[in-house]
């Protein structure tokens, strides 16, 4: 469904992703995990396209989209929510919601966002920067589901979330798997949330994968590890 290969990226002369392979099936709930620092950001970036690769491959469904513009992956099925959200304060809840459907022939936004996430149509004439972050985090999910993604990109969403919230985001991200056909791809620090929501977990360190194991198979002692300080 979606394989990365050989993938390398950075900032100028400094290399932060060296050379990473993940191979991600349909379907699958994936999660990232590593310290702040180790590259997790930066590899979602390169996924799409904010950021060049330069070497390696991405692809979708077999197509190497590594030099496709970003806008073309969104088109191709590729939906980004990045970490702290970046939603419009000006704008309202629905507008908002409404700038993901750009690639989308319809342009009317589904009354199952609105099932899935209930608080935003209570909130929909509300501008988006008076929302509390837990609620950001759930209008940028439904802005980039709106799309009708392939693969789902979720950087750190629980950053700055209290505990009650980011039980409901991972009880909606475990609905939108089972009810869509979607691969979801999560980067996070948080064992409990990741092993709520993911079917498999990688550990990234200084830009590779240095980790890796079934949810089943998990020993969260030794992901722990690599997370600590």
């Amino acid at each position: 469904m979606f394989q990365v290969t050989g993938l390398r990226s950075g900032y100028g002369q400094s290399e932060v992703i060296k050379g990473l392979d993940v191979t991600v099936n349909r379907n699958e709930t994936l999660a990232i995990m590593g310290r702040n620092g180790m590259g997790k950001t930066t590899l979602f970036k390169t996924l799409v396209g904010l950021i060049p690769a330069t070497a390696g491959k991405v692809e979708l469904n077999g197509e190497d989209i590594s030099a496709v513009p970003t806008y073309k992956r969104v088109a191709k099925g590729l939906a980004y929510v990045p970490q702290g959200r970046v939603i419009f304060s000006e704008l309202t809840v629905l507008e908002n919601i409404s700038t993901g459907l750009e690639t989308v022939k319809g342009k009317k936004i589904p009354d199952e966002i609105f099932e899935l996430f209930p608080v935003l149509h209570d909130m929909r004439r509300r501008k988006g920067g008076n929302l509390s972050g837990g609620q950001q985090q759930q209008l940028a999910i439904a802005r980039a589901l709106v799309s009708n993604p392939k693969i789902l990109l979720l950087d750190e969403p629980t950053e700055g979330i209290q505990p009650s919230i980011i039980k409901d985001i991972a009880k909606t991200l475990n609905e939108i798997s089972r009810t869509r056909d979607i691969t979801i791809i999560v980067s996070e620090q948080i064992l409990s949330f990741t092993l709520e929501i993911a079917d498999r977990l990688l550990v990234m360190e200084s830009g590779n994968v240095v980790h890796e194991t079934a949810r089943a198979d998990c020993d969260e002692a030794t992901i722990s590890r690599y997370l600590s300080v």
